[in-house]
């Protein structure tokens, strides 16, 4: 059975959703002041593995991701660019944010609501708050939920002995005035303003998920106080109503030991690497070491990970991918499925699934002379598995040849130019010219596979 770590408990836990065969899951988006960084792209590569494997196991997943269109960043932004018209400047980082997400291959969710779609019923909520004495209006105008009537405040995530500590000025804001002409809001019983950040995924996770949530989630980042200021309006709100059955956060991405963020000039975007590596390449370093755990950030650890998943697709290179299975052949793969769901019931080890993976590949190019069939059957299993969660995605010539290069159309034709003069040499057996041809190859980051039949094919290293 599959089991997932629960914040809220600190343990893994056996997974029971709320309905039969329907997950409910909510995960807090993208602020859209700026561009996305290498960390949005591994929390929502995350829970796309794990939408991909709760299908797989045979649900239908219902999965929600707000996103915030408005706050503080997001009006500077747009005035400091000359434009006033705040829409307009998130509505170019949402188109921005979707197409990083396209390219990494992520799954769209089923609904993406904005923040600035809601706030009529965000301003119901805060009446609410206010009416039942939850919320008060502070002396310069805004609306403060108050963390003093709960005792229990820094307790629920945290797990701090004496909360009181943190609950001294963590009044936190439901409703800004603006108190500047050129701010962006909306009329509201305190004047013209707008939401904070933390009331609108209360709101909109009960909007869309009202009957209850399996899985919330977001970067370990946004545990405290994010989720748990989430978690006490929201009780104040919907009562017994509001329902979370496990909390799940996913580790930083750190550059020279601090979180990238896009608060600071050293965030890493998206769109950039995706021009140097293709998604495959991203997303196999993103999930190389646990979800839980922080990952480390450098351009030049994308190499390694590249070569990882060359050998991945070179040892598919040739093999009947289209071989017919047999009922027997079920039952004696079956140990590869039994191996993958193992680990993926461990709250989801990618990791160990790496592993795997190279001991099947590692497999195939063991049988692939004697045993080519059997070599077939298992690289087709192997693309299965890994499709699961994302990866091996591509046709493996295209991977090999033109992926990590997308736009490079001369160095394909100088590369292929190379390989044939190269051809030609050995031919006529001069093999000193031929040599040297391969150095040059190998200067461009190519290496070469000579075949049994004096054909040869490359791919890049």
């Amino acid at each position: 059975m599959f089991k997932i770590f629960n914040t809220l408990s600190r343990e893994k836990e056996f997974f029971n959703n709320i309905f039969s065969n329907i997950v409910n899951i909510y995960v807090c988006g993208v602020t859209v002041s700026n561009f996305c960084h290498i960390g949005h792209g591994r929390t929502f590569y995350f829970y796309d593995i794990l939408i991909r494997y709760l299908s797989y196991l045979g649900y239908k997943c219902n999965y929600v991701r707000n996103i915030t269109d408005i706050n503080n960043d997001i009006c500077e932004k747009a005035v400091m660019k000359g434009n006033f018209d705040i829409s307009k400047f998130s509505s170019f980082m949402i188109y921005s944010m979707f197409n990083d997400f396209e390219k990494l291959g992520l799954l769209k969710p089923n609904s993406e609501p904005k923040v600035t779609d809601h706030i009529d019923l965000i301003i119901n909520s805060i009446l609410k708050l206010l009416k039942c004495n939850y919320a008060y209006i502070s002396f310069n105008g805004d609306v403060l939920f108050s963390v003093k009537k709960f005792l229990r405040y820094g307790n629920v995530f945290l797990k701090v002995k004496n909360s009181l500590k943190l609950i001294k000025g963590k009044d936190f804001v439901l409703w800004k005035l603006n108190r500047n002409q050129k701010s962006y809001g909306w009329i509201s019983p305190w004047g013209i303003g707008r939401p904070g950040w933390h009331i609108e995924c209360s709101v909109i996770s009960n909007k869309y998920l009202s009957n209850g949530i399996d899985i919330h989630g977001g970067g370990v980042d946004l545990i405290f106080p994010h989720h748990e200021n989430e978690y006490f309006q929201s009780k104040c709100l919907f009562n017994n109503f509001f329902n979370v059955n496990y909390w799940v956060h996913t580790g930083l991405v750190l550059f020279e030991n601090k979180k990238i963020s896009k608060s600071k000039k050293d965030f890493f975007l998206l769109s950039d690497l995706l021009k140097l590596y293709n998604s495959d390449v991203i997303k196999y370093y993103l999930m190389s070491v646990h979800y839980r755990k922080n990952l480390l950030f450098s351009y030049s650890i994308f190499k390694k990970y590249k070569l990882s998943l060359i050998r991945l697709y070179l040892c598919l290179k040739d093999l009947n991918l289209n071989i017919i299975f047999s009922k027997d052949d079920f039952v004696s793969l079956r140990s590869f499925d039994n191996d993958f769901n193992e680990l993926m019931n461990d709250d989801l080890n990618i990791p160990g699934v790496y592993k795997l993976f190279n001991y099947m590949s590692n497999l195939i190019n063991k049988f692939k002379n004697k045993k080519f069939c059997l070599a077939s059957k298992i690289g087709i299993k192997m693309i299965f598995l890994a499709r699961i969660i994302g990866l091996l995605s591509y046709d493996v010539d295209f991977f090999l040849k033109k992926s990590v290069n997308f736009d490079n159309i001369k160095l394909i034709k100088k590369i292929n130019y190379l390989v044939k003069k190269r051809h030609i040499f050995r031919k006529s057996k001069n093999w000193v010219k031929a040599d040297l041809i391969k150095k040059k190859l190998f200067d461009l980051n190519v290496n070469v596979n000579d075949k049994i039949n004096s054909f040869t094919d490359w791919y890049f290293i």
